[in-house]
């Protein structure tokens, strides 16, 4: 299979310069909705006011700049150049953006903030960015100051928790090094927080911003701000530095949509189906369903951190680093579901789209099944925290450096959902074409009478996963007395990491009942919110509110339970009321052990590294060579389900694993000029399935497909060439579940980089990648003989074949510095990534 992809984005830019003598900021308007406000000042020895906006990328001021009229670069165009120096300068092919690309910006979240950079694509949901792509390719390592850190059960931290104001750069490396925390097959995203000693002057620092940012569909205005407070002092016992950090944001929001559901058939398909007039025939197609569905919810993100920086001596310093981020949501989804195709169902006034006799433009809908709706609210939390301390150690020419840190990270979330149903079917006017999309309307069904609907269900449900570990490294730079080798580099890595997930769930369905809608314990009914901005004419139906539906969970439990007791009497053979009835008896919802797992994964790495570096005539070349050995041990379990015939039993499985990966690293940098600068590098990297991916437990049922037919003779089996011989025929178990067998998935990475540079704030790049893979984990159907179940037909996570991934990244910032006045701080950003991937 081929895929090929284009992404492209540009932006504008704005800079105004100052005299270093007015640089302290004021409070300023930016872009409505958005409101920014920053101030940054710093209190010297002497007691003056000196502006640090930045303070970490660039001297930016001292006393005695003050005192001339020099005009001092600050802010975002500064920002942009210690950005493009930092790419400029480094070893391997990286991207950065520093605190004031972030801080200048409307960005509440990193994440948001890293779809500024060349090669990387963002997806979003529900108004916000909440995946990060590098070159189109999703598995990217994070760290936070060179740390591994994670989210909950993850091996990735997600990335829009991090906001934005406590941030003083991303780095985003695209090629490997032996010294870096291995990198996913995409690249490694490092995350740097501030640290007293990145502000170069003595005594207290002071910075902090607010911002307010306003939805135009939920109508609400939503605050988000951080604040800084950073002290660096000489004292008798050798220099000093405390800073602590704190930061909050908030969003809500809520969308609208109006969809076709994927599945289209054609009326032939169904039963008793009416289609009017009859000249139309029936050789059309429609989506089976159609509906409105409204996302909506609310943010908030509490985060801190801090850092103590301890220097008894100029070549000896001990520090340590804490970081708290805080996530908490709720939300409410609303979904309305119409049946274009169900059983009886009138299509009437059909009018076909003209030159297309297999599509609809217009129908009317009668009879058939009603309509179902459900508002699903959920509270989502997740606590993520890393503590850590080291120290570093300059002896000669050696530099010795450790650090050791513990990682926690926990995710909860809790369900409620409402279901109902219209009392009756409804009749629908349908548009298949209006604005790209499918409209409808409702005529003659009176949405805000409670007579109207009846209570169709009650769902809980409650998910807990977990993640700790610890983590050691040790490095050793070393500058030589070679000429063509003037660095080494070696360093060992420990780490001891666990995973588990825990989740259950239990529903009661309950429209045998016909329970009239404002007969539950929910409070007051109201119409949905009407978000649509004009095309559709069925915009709301009844159902309580968020807090009607959360906010009562134990009143529509012990509802539910007596529903469910009425509905066991009515239907005695039922198990599934009897199992539902079972499940509601608790007070809570009780996790299910067999969607449950635990890991346990340790990790050996050690590292060489060299940098050479050369000249023939003017031209200069650099580089790097050097390997990185990991050995993982891996322990994973689950519980099995095994159903045979009418018994089921459980079993608990375990599974280890221990591999060695050897990753080199080559890089080669040649600079004609000053300005122009060619990049080579070839590397190897690993990505490692998930630990639910990994997870032994599988689900295990037997085919209790009758073996004859009616009149008593064998079925034939009809042989599925898809598998191999004596695996076709019929199956006689069936499974589902993970795979411990996965291996990781493995890329040899080619790059090669062409660099312009300007001046300090303007470059043009340009970038080509090929990646050779192996073992892309997707979902597979497969079969396996066993000596004990015969043949299962399993369907799991699988390694595939090998793949090639190649494309072309390019991209480009300038000021536009020529235009006369104020307009010469305008300026731009633009950047465009083609990829085109082949796998087996």
């Amino acid at each position: 299979m081929t895929r090929t992809v284009l992404w492209a984005s540009a932006a504008p830019l704005s800079f105004v310069a100052a005299h270093a003598t007015a640089q302290t900021l004021t409070p300023r308007q930016v872009d409505l909705p958005s409101i920014v406000a920053n101030a940054a000042v710093t209190q010297s020895k002497s007691g003056d006011n000196v502006d640090h906006d930045g303070a970490t990328a660039a001297n930016l001021s001292t006393d005695e700049d003050a005192q001339t009229d020099d005009i001092v670069v600050t802010g975002y165009r500064a920002s942009l150049g210690t950005a493009q120096g930092i790419k400029r300068n480094s070893d391997a092919i990286v991207d950065v953006v520093v605190a004031q690309d972030i801080g200048k910006l409307p960005d509440n979240t990193a994440a948001e903030s890293l779809a500024r950079v060349t090669g990387i694509q963002v997806s979003r949901y529900s108004d916000e960015v909440n995946g990060v792509l590098v070159r189109g390719l999703p598995d990217v390592a994070t760290t936070v100051n060179g740390r591994d850190i994670f989210t909950a059960e993850g091996r990735r931290v997600a990335l829009q928790d991090f906001p934005a104001g406590a941030l003083q750069a991303i780095e985003v490396y695209k090629s490997g090094t032996a010294n870096l925390l291995e990198p996913g097959l995409a690249g490694l995203i490092n995350v740097r927080s501030f640290r007293p000693f990145d502000f170069t002057d003595r005594g207290l620092t002071l910075a902090g911003g607010l911002r307010g940012t306003y939805n135009d569909q939920d109508k609400k205005k939503d605050p988000s701000g951080n604040l800084l407070l950073s002290y660096r002092a000489d004292t008798p016992v050798g220099e000093i530095g405390v800073l602590i950090n704190g930061s909050y944001t908030q969003s809500t929001y809520r969308n609208a949509v109006r969809y076709g559901e994927g599945f289209i058939a054609s009326p032939a398909d169904g039963t008793d189906i009416t289609v009017l007039p009859p000249s139309v025939g029936m050789a059309f197609k429609i989506p089976y369903r159609i509906g409105v569905y409204n996302d909506s919810g609310r943010r908030w993100r509490p985060a801190a951190n801090a850092s103590v920086q301890w220097k008894p001596a100029s070549n000896f310093e001990l520090y340590y680093d804490f970081i708290y981020q805080g996530y908490r949501g709720d939300t409410a989804a609303d979904w309305f579901g119409e049946y274009l195709l169900a059983d009886k169902v009138t299509l009437s006034k059909v009018v076909l789209k003209d030159g297309h006799p297999d599509q609809v433009s217009t129908l009317t809908k009668s009879g058939g099944d009603p309509a179902e709706m459900y508002r699903s609210t959920t509270h989502g939390q997740t606590d993520t925290l890393q503590a850590a301390g080291g120290g570093k150690w300059d002896i000669g020419r050696a530099h010795l450096s450790t650090d050791l840190a513990y990682t926690r990270s926990r995710y909860t979330s809790r369900a409620w959902s409402f279901d109902s149903k219209t009392a009756a079917p409804l009749t629908t006017d349908v548009n298949f074409f209006v604005d790209n999309g499918v409209s409808f309307s409702a005529p003659g069904f009176d949405a805000a009478n409670p007579a109207n609907y009846i209570w169709r269900g009650y769902y809980e449900a409650d998910y807990v996963t977990k993640g700790a570990g610890w983590q050691w490294r040790a490095d050793l730079d070393l500058d030589t007395d070679l000429t063509i080798v003037p660095r080494l580099q070696f360093g060992a890595r420990y780490t001891n990491r666990d995973a588990s997930l825990q989740n259950g769930n239990r529903y009661a369905y309950t429209p045998d009942l016909n329970i009239p809608l404002d007969q539950t314990p929910t409070g007051t009914l109201s119409l949905t919110q009407n978000t649509f901005r004009g095309n559709q004419g069925f915009t709301g139906w009844l159902m309580p509110s968020r807090d009607g539906i959360a906010g009562n969970a134990l009143e529509l439990r012990q509802y539910a339970y007596h529903a469910l007791q009425q509905l066991v009497m009515l239907h005695p053979d039922d198990s599934g009321y009897q199992k539902a009835l079972t499940k509601f008896s608790r007070l809570t919802v009780q996790h299910d052990p067999l969607a449950a797992y635990y890991a346990r994964e340790k990790t050996f790495a050690f590292y060489g590294q060299g940098k050479y570096e050369f000249e023939i005539g003017d031209i200069r070349f650099d580089g790097l060579f050097g390997a990185r050995v990991i050995n993982t041990v891996g322990l994973y379990s689950g519980t099995s389900n095994i159903t045979i015939g009418t018994n089921t039993f459980t079993k608990a499985e375990a599974r280890g694993s221990n591999y060695l990966d050897i990753l080199p690293n080559i890089s080669l940098r040649i600079r004609p000029t000053e300005k122009f600068q060619i990049r080579f590098g070839a590397t190897k990297t690993v990505t490692r399935p998930s630990f639910q991916q990994l997870n032994p437990a599988v689900s295990l049922s037997e085919n209790t497909s009758s073996r004859t037919n009616a009149d008593g003779s064998p079925k034939v089996q009809v042989p599925d060439t898809q598998y191999p011989i004596g695996l076709q025929g019929r199956p006689d178990f069936y499974a589902s579940g993970g795979n411990p067998n996965l291996v990781a998935l493995t890329s040899r990475n080619y790059d090669a980089s062409f660099e312009y540079y300007f001046s300090k704030n303007a470059s043009l790049t340009a970038a080509i990648f090929y990646r050779d893979l192996f073992g892309f984990t997707s979902n597979y159907t497969t079969r396996v003989a066993d000596p004990v179940y015969g043949v299962i037909e399993i369907k799991q996570p699988a390694n595939a074949g090998a793949g090639r991934i190649k494309g072309v990244e390019v991209g480009g910032q300038s000021f536009l510095d020529f235009l006369p006045g104020l307009l010469s701080g305008l300026g731009i950003q633009a950047n465009a990534t083609y990829l085109q991937g082949t796998n087996q």
